[in-house]
């Protein structure tokens, strides 16, 4: 989380619930909406699947939790090698190593943390760097066979039209109607 994201008052307590209910669940993250400037102005959802077939057939496609609301057990992500800097997918290439070796997933249906984004937000998830680095992650997908290699086309081409065709205005548009619920 950053200084000025939100976490409701609660978070921890659901999610640690969670584990105690599911000992065998390693990953529980939540939703996020998002505010601009001010924490009552939010704008935007971020849905995710809950359960944990479902987080890995969505995470073929794109990033099964949101960052911002993860909490994990420690061994498990010691066992897939911990964070292991990719730039900018750290945690999505966690994601996809966790899966990996069968962790358990789980996201709360309900908002965990709510996010400020801005224009920045929508510049960072563009260029020929961020591009790039998702295209060694679809790669590593389907070297690992989490992806066939249709999905790998279908992947990077999106992101390729995305990230480096569109300008960051658009951009921005694209996440809004397509990547997030519409608030208001």
């Amino acid at each position: 989380m950053d200084a000025d994201d939100i976490s409701v008052s609660n978070r921890f307590e659901k999610q640690l619930k969670i584990f105690e209910k599911n000992p065998s669940i390693s990953i529980v993250g939540g939703l996020i909406t998002e505010f601009i400037d001010d924490p009552i102005n939010i704008v935007a959802k971020r849905t995710v699947p809950s359960e944990d077939s479902a987080i890995k057939t969505y995470m073929k496609k794109r990033c099964p939790l949101n960052q911002v609301t993860v909490m994990f057990k420690k061994a498990i992500v010691k066992q897939a090698g911990g964070y292991i800097d990719w730039h900018n997918e750290e945690d999505y290439y966690l994601w996809i190593r966790l899966a990996l070796i069968d962790a358990e997933f789980f996201n709360i249906d309900d908002v965990l943390v709510n996010v400020r984004i801005g224009p920045e937000m929508y510049e960072r998830r563009g260029g020929i760097k961020y591009f790039k680095s998702e295209y060694r992650l679809q790669r590593f997908m389907y070297e690992k066979s989490i992806i066939s290699l249709n999905q790998f086309f279908i992947n990077v081409s999106q992101r390729l039209i995305v990230q480096v065709l569109l300008p960051n205005t658009i951009r921005g548009w694209v996440f809004q109607k397509f990547a997030r619920e519409k608030i208001k």
